[in-house]
């Protein structure tokens, strides 16, 4: 029975660790890469209003792009730490970097233009802290077969009926 329901548990704890680490992703290429969170601290308020209001519209269509170009190569490496039981951290963040790689080499032409959309240290960058973010939330529990908070097993009582004590030869 505990382990249907830690498989039921994966079945939310998977996803909400999925969005978790793609609304990570596109807050670091808003912020960072397309710079609004330098114009958000500017002094000039024309500025600092331009880029809110910048990151306002494109935070939620980089969460968009990033959730529907993201989930097949991310999926692979959730798969494998899943069936594996993999739990750690730098596994979780490194399969957000490769995953954040393949998708930005998929959709990094989509425009017939020669220049990239991103920097590439900001890829890496969205994609370590996305995998780190999944691993906070459901990574680090991964593997529904292996419980995450083992029980200890209970010695035999000494006055047990069923487990006389052994004998000893003299």
């Amino acid at each position: 029975m505990d382990s249907f329901l830690r498989l039921l548990l994966r079945f939310i704890l998977v996803p909400l660790g999925y969005f978790a680490a793609v609304t990570v992703g596109a807050c670091v290429l808003v912020l960072g890469s397309w710079k609004t969170g330098t114009m958000m601290l500017s002094e000039n308020p024309d500025t600092a209003t331009a880029g809110f209001f910048a990151a306002l519209i494109a935070g939620p269509v980089m969460f968009v792009v990033l959730a529907s170009s993201m989930w097949l190569p991310s999926s692979v490496g959730i798969l494998i730490s899943e069936a594996i039981a993999i739990r750690s951290w730098i596994f979780h963040a490194l399969n957000g970097a490769i995953s954040g790689w393949i998708g930005w080499q998929t959709f990094s032409s989509i425009d017939q233009s020669s220049t990239a959309m991103n920097d590439t240290t900001f890829i890496f960058g969205a994609g370590l802290a996305g995998g780190f973010a999944y691993w906070a939330v459901a990574g680090w529990s991964a593997g529904f077969w292996k419980p995450v908070f083992r029980r200890r097993a209970l010695p035999p009582p000494a006055n047990n009926p069923f487990n006389p004590p052994a004998r000893t030869e003299a």
